[in-house]
């Protein structure tokens, strides 16, 4: 049993999943191995949807190919393009532990999903994971067309570090002249490093993800970089201007809840758009559990509806 996960108010079905899983553990040089065969073995045993086609193939990146695997939820070739970056800190997970969820965003979202194996922590540290993501979007940007996809509907999106990288994407795109993505979608997002916020503390001993876990993802992924490196930590972005119209979904027990508040705050207050959405009795990684939990598969419907009015495409029900 986990007994942190006795502590918070979840809702019900959640919290049966959560009495059960353990924290992620401590994230070095030498435990993540067995954390990623961990994390592969159970991501194994979650359900993945049909789908009309998917694709391997791989795409140029900073220091070499990059794999990526596409997701097409039906024929057509003119689909809007998600490209999206996998959580795990940056160190534990890939395309295998997420293809289900990719899958199911494809689904409901009617984008075709490109889900980016970017290189991991700590063999890699930053920016390398923020690099191969970013390579991979432009090049999904210039040549959408050749994978079934609309080059004008490109959005970009993750979970966890996942979202960090997207959020990057964004920062990224602007600063160097990149694509001009149609939306980022981020689901309990890494903004902050350093976070001292309320939630950051309220939240250290959550069920799935404590901050002694977490902030040995950050320094896995950092290494010797500033912490306060924009591309590393968004929220302390100088210049916020710019940005592709962004929701953050979180959770009301994840510690990066009240940065993603903050950051959303920023974000407007230099003239863009972000919206929250605050999952009241979930916890980080919530999203995944879409078909046990009723909240999660609520808020990925939410999320979806969002990708779809981003891009010109009617609520699906």
């Amino acid at each position: 049993m986990n007994p942190s996960a006795q502590k918070f108010e979840l809702v019900p079905e959640l919290a049966a999943i959560m009495a059960v899983i353990p924290p992620l553990p401590v994230v070095s040089p030498e435990t993540v191995a067995a954390i990623r065969r961990r994390v592969t073995e159970a991501s194994a045993r979650q359900p993945r949807p049909d789908i009309h086609a998917v694709a391997d193939r791989t795409v140029p990146g900073p220091a070499g190919d990059i794999p990526v695997r596409i997701y097409r939820p039906r024929d057509a070739d003119d689909l809007p393009v998600l490209v999206f970056a996998h959580g795990g800190g940056w160190s534990i997970c890939g395309i295998e532990t997420h293809e289900g969820l990719c899958r199911e965003i494809a689904n409901r979202s009617g984008f075709l999903v490109v889900s980016v194996e970017y290189r991991l922590a700590p063999e890699h540290v930053f920016p390398a994971a923020a690099e191969d993501f970013y390579a991979a979007a432009c090049w999904v940007a210039a040549h959408a067309g050749e994978i079934g996809g609309d080059p004008a509907r490109v959005a970009v999106a993750g979970d966890s570090a996942g979202a960090n990288l997207a959020a990057v994407a964004g920062l990224m795109a602007r600063d160097r002249g990149g694509p001009r993505f149609a939306f980022q979608l981020l689901a309990y997002p890494g903004l902050d490093a350093l976070s001292e916020r309320p939630s950051a503390v309220e939240n250290a001993d959550a069920p799935m993800l404590n901050r002694s876990s977490s902030q040995s993802m950050w320094r896995a992924y950092a290494g010797d970089a500033d912490l306060r490196h924009p591309y590393l930590s968004p929220i302390y972005a100088e210049d916020l201007t710019g940005l592709p119209p962004a929701m953050i979904v979180t959770a009301q027990y994840d510690m990066g809840r009240d940065d993603a508040r903050a950051y959303a705050e920023l974000v407007t207050k230099a003239g863009g758009t972000v919206d929250v959405l605050v999952v009241e009795g979930a916890v980080h990684g919530f999203l995944s559990y879409y078909t046990q939990v009723p909240a999660s598969s609520d808020a990925l419907d939410h999320a979806c509806d969002a990708l779809r009015a981003a891009v010109g495409e009617p609520a699906r029900r």
